[in-house]
């Protein structure tokens, strides 16, 4: 389940970044994870190495409930801007790829044939 993740977040990524090549914008020089599942180091190391760029946790990994705060401190002058609230967010380990890109390639190249593998069998 969390090779699918990393597997699914690289298709995912890949869209994006062909998207933004179209529209003659550059690909992000990393990735910044939140959420539950990102405190498994394994599933962060394993996404760095699938997307072959860094992957960056924060200090406080569910955002779903601070962002919620931070809009609520905003909205009552808690907080001056957004940028005063982007200046928060801190940086709480960063994973490197560490698998040769090849390796990458031939794994994402295995998904997708298991997927479309999947996908022809379906009624």
């Amino acid at each position: 389940a969390l090779e699918a993740v990393s597997l699914q977040t690289d298709d995912l990524l890949r869209a994006i970044n062909d998207d933004m090549a179209h529209a003659g914008l550059s690909v992000p020089p990393r990735l910044r994870v939140d959420g539950g599942m990102v405190i498994n180091d394994w599933l962060t190391q394993n996404l760095a190495d699938m997307l072959q760029i860094p992957v960056v946790r924060p200090e406080v990994i569910e955002t779903t409930a601070l962002g919620a705060a931070f809009l609520a401190g905003l909205q009552t002058g808690v907080y001056a801007s957004l940028d005063e609230i982007s200046a928060l967010w801190a940086e709480q380990q960063r994973f490197s790829p560490q698998r040769p890109a090849a390796e990458s390639d031939r794994l994402h190249a295995g998904w997708l044939d298991a997927v479309r593998r999947v996908a022809s069998a379906a009624p």
